[in-house]
């Protein structure tokens, strides 16, 4: 089992730090191509504007949602998030528009918002996640096809429908490998 992070822009390297510490096979994904050597895709933090037009220039976009639709699974944090999103407020950004979910850019503040706090996601163990937000995007609406696995304030902040997964939150800022292992189950699951 390979795992690919996309590697356009963002904090892609954090993630495949974390992969390595997980123990699997990892890959930075920048080409279409390299879509077909991976199980599974993680849409790193960064600019969703940014990120989204490379995915576009590059060809990605398109073999992203081909493999999605092949049964790949996707984790996307922070922007990775939005990009996953059908609906973006105020946004006619590009998006891969996968998930059945409403999101808000950049709806917790600007960088100086940042913050971090423990939050209880039970399928994931009884102690609580560390959470860090960064200009973090807030999910408005899920479609009843959408778990919600961590919430804060009453807002979901790790999602799940099928094989796409996603957070608000940073899990690769931390220590905690407990969400990066919970995507694994499900790229092996899906194998």
């Amino acid at each position: 089992m390979k795992i690919g992070v996309l590697a356009l822009q963002g904090d892609f390297e954090e993630h495949l730090r974390a992969l390595e510490k997980c123990g699997v096979e990892r890959m930075a994904v920048r080409l279409p191509q390299e879509l077909d050597e991976v199980g599974g895709l993680i849409i790193p933090g960064g600019e969703s504007t940014t990120i989204g037009k490379l995915m576009d220039r590059y060809g990605i976009s398109e073999k992203i949602r081909q493999r999605h639709a092949e049964g790949m699974p996707i984790y996307g944090t922070c922007a990775g998030l939005i990009l996953l999103a059908k609906e973006i407020v105020a946004s006619q950004q590009t998006r891969l528009g996968l998930m059945n979910i409403t999101v808000e850019r950049n709806a917790y503040g600007r960088q100086i918002d940042s913050f971090e706090a423990d939050v209880l996601a039970p399928r994931l163990g009884e102690v609580p996640l560390r959470a860090v937000f960064i200009r973090a995007p807030v999910v408005r609406e899920v479609a009843s096809s959408v778990e919600v696995l961590a919430t804060h304030d009453n807002v979901p902040i790790l999602i799940q429908e099928g094989n796409l997964l996603a957070s608000s939150f940073h899990p690769e800022l931390t220590d905690d490998l407990r969400v990066h292992r919970y995507f694994l189950d499900t790229v092996r699951k899906s194998l």
